[in-house]
């Protein structure tokens, strides 16, 4: 059992994600970095889609009430056990009635701590990951608060303290970063100025950045002049509702542009005039606010070579942890 001493900014349960429900209305959720989910989860010998608990920009206090073997990947926020630094990246042990709580964040959002066995919360629609807009899933369907209780599940087959990430499969959170897109489906609402300005623009992330989207500033997109269609809206960004790819990009007003995570509506009534690689949303959520950004263009093979690209690296992080 694990009791909350403080809850952190926004600490929640996540796994995997929730698959086939999103022509519902119900979002995927899950680990927002899907690759730290996944290097947690196999340092402490989970399967890798166990649930584990992600902590935004600042960690929580946990009480453990029994031993367990745990591991901290994604963002730099020192993990300590009674007041001791532990290793990121490496399993560890904390004894019974050990606190673990964690430093400042230096780098990255996102940080994911995994326990040995899993954190024991009941199923809803396939997962545990925590949709708590629809108050679904997770801890009570909502962010931990101080006193909860939470259940770690049978741990005995996991691994031992010491398994560590190689260095060159560690992630590396910058306050710059590229983020690849393929563009459409809408982009024909931009000009070509329009079109241009986005992908030539240094956009900073606003405060506005969580599980649902993340806002940018930089710059005013230009679209064509046209006629509302019947059943859009008068605003230039405004299209006949459509369904919302995860990782896309709406331009509402066609400024700051916002990209849609892994709690986002699956429709709607805004242009998407690109979305992003799978395998960038990870870079994504690392972003904290400030985060200078340059969206960059790939075609459909850019695109499908990236995608190989991260699923070598993921291979790679298996073979190291066995």
């Amino acid at each position: 059992m694990i009791t909350v001493r403080k809850p952190g900014l926004s600490t929640t349960v996540q796994d995997g994600g929730r698959a086939g429900f999103y022509d519902l209305g119900i979002p995927p959720s899950g680990a927002l970095d899907q690759y730290a989910l996944q290097a947690a989860n196999l340092l402490v010998g989970n399967p890798h889609g166990a649930a584990v608990l992600e902590i935004v920009y600042m960690g929580p206090e946990l009480v453990f009430t029994a031993p367990a073997v745990v591991a901290v990947a994604g963002a730099t926020m020192v993990p300590k056990v009674d007041g001791e630094e532990r290793p990121m990246w490496e399993s560890f042990a904390v004894g019974e009635g050990e606190t673990l709580s964690f430093g400042y964040l230096t780098a990255g959002a996102r940080a994911y701590l995994a326990v040995a066995g899993g954190v024991d919360v009941p199923e809803v629609l396939g997962s545990r990951s925590t949709y708590a807009l629809g108050a679904l899933g997770g801890h009570n369907g909502r962010p931990l608060t101080a006193g909860d209780e939470l259940r770690i599940g049978d741990g005995v087959n996991g691994a031992g303290a010491g398994r560590v990430v190689p260095a060159e499969l560690r992630g590396a959170y910058s306050k710059d970063v590229e983020v690849r897109v393929m563009m459409g489906l809408y982009d024909h609402r931009l000009s070509t100025d329009g079109r241009a300005t986005f992908l030539d623009t240094t956009w900073k992330l606003t405060p506005v950045a969580d599980r649902i989207g993340f806002r940018y500033s930089g710059a005013e997109l230009e679209t064509v002049e046209r006629e509302p269609p019947f059943g859009a809206g008068q605003d230039p960004s405004n299209i006949v509702d459509a369904p919302y790819p995860i990782g896309s990009i709406q331009v509402p007003g066609s400024v700051e542009p916002i990209v849609l995570h892994r709690d986002a509506v699956s429709g709607g009534g805004y242009m998407m005039v690109a979305t992003v690689l799978s395998v960038d949303l990870d870079v994504v959520a690392q972003s904290a606010p400030g985060t200078r950004t340059r969206f960059v263009e790939v075609d459909l093979d850019g695109a499908l070579a990236a995608r190989a690209d991260g699923k070598r690296r993921v291979e790679k992080l298996h073979d190291a942890l066995g």
